[in-house]
């Protein structure tokens, strides 16, 4: 049972961009200090309030401040990408964190960046992602010539492979054959939590959906993985989850319900923006509810996990019990704007001294290395 560091990041329109980007790399440093085992970050062009253009570029200024904890896109989002860039900047990256590296891939989420990148339009996203691995995959397990052609790319290298002068040569990852794959996971019975079944992938839940939704990914993942021959393993299986621990329940409830906490803005902003889309169902545990009816309090009450640690211990094995055998827990980081940075390192110290050693015993599912 590993504990990860998920960050979109959200921070507040109006911060100073400088300042939220060293913010989040305190986050990750400090959650290596604690012994994470990994950090993912998300990847948004067009976003004031999600602010990092590219995790690689983040994540490459990590590599050197941090010791043993895994670094990863949360997640590369292939349609907005050439093949072939990916796996050039991926496998560069691999290298420079000799090994510390998981790929994580996903059809995007942001209709902003569609619109920028010209694929508001396009209705087989999952499609792109496809195509996209498969050259990617080709590029590092096989050697030039390339002739690939597909719907959305070609990646080609004929007339110009000159293998004595290194020419033609597409760089291998660290890794061999490749790094550990991931991939993100919204919609309730998700067709990407299927593929992740098939191909042996890590499946990652998304932490803004109602357990419900999760419980689908599950079922998603063994659908996928027999139909391909596999055997489904739940260490494979991510889940992302808002988590706050404090000394106790009252003083965790008082901090993730006031208004001005950095949980409800990001819940509401999350809300709010996805209604903007026809979305607002993804909040909803029961579809016929109204739209109205999503207050900050519901999605604190359905999507949020806060208390003592022992309270969160109890609300982590009954949500294990109720949607299914989750190997791996994404932690979300939220904003550390004024004095609740101080708040939010108690929260992953008593994560990570407190609640996983007694979740990895209460399940019986150790670290993968142990």
């Amino acid at each position: 049972m590993e504990l990860g560091l998920f960050m979109m990041p959200i921070h507040r329109i109006g911060r100073d961009y400088t300042t939220t980007l060293q913010e989040d790399r305190e986050v990750i440093i400090y959650a290596d200090k604690l012994g994470f085992d990994h950090a993912w970050v998300g990847e948004h062009l067009s976003a004031q309030v999600e602010q990092i253009t590219s995790p690689l570029i983040f994540l490459a200024t990590l590599i050197h401040e941090t010791k043993q904890i895994k670094l990863a896109q949360g997640v590369f989002n292939l349609p907005h990408h050439h093949p072939a860039n990916v796996a050039g900047y991926c496998a560069m990256f691999d290298h420079l964190a000799k090994g510390r590296f998981i790929m994580a891939i996903g059809t995007g989420g942001l209709p902003s960046d569609f619109e920028l990148l010209g694929t508001l339009e396009e209705k087989d996203r999952l499609g792109m992602l496809k195509e996209s691995f498969d050259m990617i995959e080709a590029l590092w397990t096989t050697d030039p010539p390339y002739s690939m052609h597909g719907k959305w790319w070609n990646t080609v290298i004929e007339q110009n492979n000159f293998p004595e002068l290194g020419c033609g040569v597409v760089t291998k990852p660290y890794q061999k054959p490749y790094p550990k794959v991931a991939i993100s996971a919204m919609s309730p019975n998700s067709s990407s939590m299927r593929l992740a079944g098939e191909r042996g992938w890590m499946g990652i839940s998304a932490n803004f959906i109602p357990p419900a939704f999760v419980k689908s990914h599950w079922e998603q993942y063994v659908e996928g993985a027999e139909a391909a021959g596999r055997k489904p393993d739940p260490k494979n299986w991510v889940i992302a989850k808002s988590i706050f621990v404090a000394d106790s329940d009252e003083e965790a409830h008082e901090f993730t319900y006031t208004d001005e906490a950095p949980l409800k803005y990001y819940y509401c902003y999350l809300r709010d923006l996805l209604s903007k889309y026809g979305l607002a169902k993804m909040f909803k545990n029961d579809p016929e509810m109204p739209d109205e009816a999503l207050t900050g309090d519901y999605c604190m009450d359905e999507m949020v996990i806060c208390g003592s640690p022992r309270t969160v211990l109890d609300k982590l094995v009954a949500l294990r019990e109720e949607i299914g055998p989750f190997g791996q827990i994404l932690l979300v980081s939220h904003d550390w704007d004024g004095d609740t940075g101080a708040k939010w390192r108690h929260s992953m110290e008593l994560m990570a001294n407190e609640v996983m050693p007694a979740f990895r015993k209460a399940t019986g599912v150790e670290k993968a290395d142990e």
